[in-house]
């Protein structure tokens, strides 16, 4: 089989199981937004959330996982199967402890964690002792949910992909199971309701990995080392990735931040997760879907000292990225309040609501090329065991968004409003891509930027009369004027199944290159090996 066969393959799989975990996470905030709407109390349930859940993204899924994968591999390119699995059962109980620490300390000192992430005092637009509750609920889901990233990445190294990628499928189930009547009328209100099913899951997604850990090898042979040598590579890794792959989750505490400044509208940070959901199904369907399924083969290919192969990979999986979300992003511009309206407009989420999260979502739709981007070619650089570059860059792109929501807020608040976080986001992301391009292909060598640039053109050709299409459609429809809910999902629904057709069918037309890849290894049995990626 070949290299972009397997990606494809990969990302298929990862793909399928994600998008039916993301309809399950629309479920799951559509039962959120019902629930809670865009009130104080949403606003305290998504700080509350949001809080353990950027320490995963950053320390279990950003940083340890990617500083895990190439030195896992390496180990089991160079060394015996005992030393394999000793370094990943002594990993695995060293994690443990210190996430058990992060976690007690967490829940101990939540009062001075939840007022660092926010910026009014008075307390606007959180209320202060719910949020500091619910943290607490929440703050152990950490605990179990970096023990299930390290789970993922041991059976990501062996090809196995679908399973990883559907323990999401159990932190909605049980979310969706805590939101009905049936469960929270036993509980306080709704929103703690909410968060012992975010607990419950995190529990859920480590523990349905065990049984297939098992089966490849891992003994959880209790040991803690700070010495082992594989640990301390990890270690060494982390702290640089730690800030360069998790410079969009930074970026979204610095949004979390701002939201809550006394200047936004109540409901604003509520409006911004909501928005973040969107996006995160966009991104989910395909672009993390093939991000992860090109680090282990990155770094199987920088371990080889093969990096023209890993040029290649970077650069195809970019050009497949960018034929997703290009039109997707334009389509989320354009069909931002009819998506908003018939996803989540019911129950306590309103009109205002839908109004506040259309706006972040324009802003954030801007960034969604960048974003996805970035979650491939930063794995590159960290493949290469190039750790300094993407640090520096990613400090700048930091900064840069502090600076523009500083300005949004203080100069342009009447044109942004609760959309200023959003918008510097965007903005940063399309600096971080753009600067760690430009940085690789000078340091790496032609990446075939002319064959990039002329796919890209045809995507945005194709995009821009699909969008104009959109505008069109949604114009002479006039999804607004209409008022029953059936109705809406109706017209919606022919908007985006039309705009998906006559983009690909633009596509065809045109000879994009990865409309021609994608089917043709779709079609052609791979040459040269029998290579197979595990469901």
């Amino acid at each position: 089989m070949t290299e972009k066969k397997q990606i494809l393959k990969s990302a298929s799989i990862i793909s399928l199981v994600t998008i039916f975990s993301r309809i399950l996470g629309y479920v799951r905030d559509q039962r959120y937004t019902y629930l809670l709407g865009t009130s104080l109390a949403a606003n305290s349930f998504v700080l509350a959330y949001r809080i353990p859940n950027l320490f995963r993204r950053l320390v279990a899924e950003g940083s340890m996982t990617a500083s895990f994968i190439p030195v896992f591999t390496q180990y089991m390119r160079e060394k015996p199967r005992e030393d394999v699995w000793k370094f990943a059962n002594q990993l695995f109980w060293t994690l443990a402890l210190l996430v058990a620490l992060i976690t007690v300390l967490g829940m101990v000192f939540s009062p001075a964690v939840i007022h660092a992430f926010t910026a009014s005092s008075g307390g606007k637009n959180v209320s202060w002792d719910q949020a500091i509750a619910l943290n607490r609920i929440i703050f152990p889901y950490l605990y179990f949910v970096a023990l299930a990233a390290l789970a993922a990445g041991i059976l990501n190294c062996f090809h196995v992909f679908g399973l990883p990628a559907a323990t999401s499928v159990f932190l909605n189930l049980s979310v969706i199971l805590f939101s009905t009547a049936l469960v929270w009328r036993y509980f306080k209100d709704p929103a703690v309701s909410l968060a012992v099913g975010v607990l419950v899951g995190g529990a859920l997604q480590f523990l349905v990995q065990v049984p297939t850990l098992v089966r490849k090898g891992m003994t959880f042979d209790f040991g803690i080392s700070f010495s082992h040598p594989g640990i301390r590579d990890v270690a060494q890794l982390m702290l640089p990735r730690f800030f360069g792959i998790g410079v969009g989750q930074i970026n979204l505490f610095v949004d979390t931040y701002f939201s809550t400044a006394s200047k936004m509208p109540e409901g604003s940070l509520a409006a911004l997760y909501v928005a973040d959901r969107v996006m995160e199904l966009v991104l989910g369907g395909y672009a993390i879907a093939v991000a992860t399924a090109i680090l282990p083969m990155m770094s199987h290919q920088a371990a080889a000292k093969d990096f023209e192969a890993l040029k290649k990979t970077l650069t195809f999986s970019v050009r497949i990225v960018a034929f997703i979300t290009v039109p997707a992003a334009l389509g989320l511009i354009i069909l931002r309040e009819p998506i908003i309206r018939v996803l989540f407009q019911h129950g306590l989420f309103n009109v205002a609501s839908t109004r506040l999260t259309a706006r972040a979502l324009l802003y954030y739709a801007m960034g969604l090329p960048a974003l996805a981007s970035v979650k491939l070619i930063v794995p590159a650089f960290y493949s290469a065991r190039d750790t300094r570059t993407p640090v520096i860059v990613a400090s700048m792109s930091l900064i840069l968004n502090i600076v523009l929501n500083i300005v949004f807020l203080q100069f342009f608040f009447r044109r942004v409003q609760n959309g200023g976080p959003a918008l510097a986001t965007a903005i940063a992301c399309f600096f971080d891509f753009f600067a760690l391009f430009i940085i690789f292909r000078l340091r790496y060598g032609q990446l075939g930027t002319m064959e990039i640039l002329r796919s890209f053109s045809k995507i945005f050709l194709c995009s821009g009369i699909m969008s104009a299409a959109c505008w069109l459609g949604n114009h002479y429809t006039q999804f607004t004027m209409h008022s029953r809910f059936l109705v809406q999902l109706s017209v919606f629904t022919g908007l985006l199944v039309g705009a998906t057709a006559l983009y690909l069918a633009l596509a065809w037309i045109f000879r994009c290159p990865e409309m021609e890849e994608v089917y043709g290894i779709a079609t052609r049995r791979g040459r040269g090996g029998a290579a197979y990626v595990e469901a």
